[in-house]
């Protein structure tokens, strides 16, 4: 069911992403991790309902209740957007929530992304996209992805990105009634840091692995429960640091049919691969 539209309000999409893969294959000087995984964007998709202002005031109207406003990466984008433009113009936000809040889909980074594109085009500032992904940047690694829009291969701490065309595929996604934290997973001693660099020749010729879930299993025992579920019916994997699970199928009556059969103390979802944002297309 579509978001309830308020007058004044225009709707935007904010997509969430799976991780195929994700090895970790250093640590740089300044802590962050360089990394090489996929992007894959899917359907399962979040609702930014803004209104311009002209009073200049920045302020979200609703959004998750455990977020407060001057946290959620919405509200900062928005901030950061106008400080780097110079506009006189605001904005109230209303963040619709789907995507679960620490499951490793991307949520607060995609909400973050379609702000600053939404924002960018309704307050006419003019932003390249090169620009909003560097002002993204600063906010989460997985920014730009959502900035650019495009299911991608990454590498660096996730902002050196190529484009890459995945074919048609459902996934069945499985939350745990659990949160993960991604500095935790991060800072942990058993991490792998050492991951050899590959090719997306080798990654679609052999696979990969998610280097984190080894972590995510030993300390998250709820994860690795739905992990070893959800495993009995396809190839399954952890996204990102998050807790979400996902399975790839070929069919979305393969994907509701394991998903009907998912424990109810667990959330699932089914959601389409996507190649591109739904939000670009509404901005082209």
């Amino acid at each position: 069911m579509a978001p309830a539209v308020r007058p004044g309000e225009t709707l935007w999409p904010a997509p969430a992403k799976l991780n195929l893969f994700l090895h970790v294959t250093g640590r740089r000087p300044d802590g962050y991790h360089e990394l090489q995984t996929l992007f894959q964007l899917i359907d399962l998709c979040d609702t930014l309902a803004i209104e311009v202002r002209e009073d200049g005031q920045i302020e979200r109207l609703g959004g998750p209740e455990d977020v407060p406003p001057e946290q959620d990466l919405s509200v900062r984008a928005a901030r950061a957007l106008q400080a780097a433009a110079g506009t006189r113009l605001g904005a109230s936000l209303r963040v619709i929530k789907r995507i679960p809040v620490g499951g490793g889909l991307g949520g607060g980074s995609t909400d973050a992304a379609t702000a600053l594109l939404a924002l960018n085009h309704l307050w006419g500032c003019g932003l390249s996209a090169d620009a909003l992904a560097e002002l993204g940047l600063p906010l989460g690694a997985d920014v730009p992805v959502f900035v650019r829009g495009f299911s991608a291969w990454a590498e660096g701490v996730g902002e050196r990105l190529a484009p890459v065309t995945l074919p048609e595929r459902w996934y069945v996604i499985v939350r745990p009634g659990v949160s993960v934290s991604t500095r935790e997973v991060f800072q942990s001693p058993e991490l792998t840091r050492n991951s050899p660099i590959i090719t997306i020749r080798a990654f679609f010729e052999s696979g990969g692995r998610n280097d984190c879930e080894p972590v995510v299993r030993a300390h998250w025992p709820e994860v690795a429960e739905a992990l070893d579920w959800l495993g009995r019916h396809a190839p399954a994997r952890l996204t990102g640091t998050g807790s979400c699970i996902f399975a790839p199928v070929a069919s979305p009556s393969e994907a509701e049919r394991i998903a009907a059969r998912v424990p109810d103390k667990w959330r699932s979802f089914v959601a389409r691969g996507l190649n591109v944002s739904p939000l670009h297309a509404l901005l082209t």
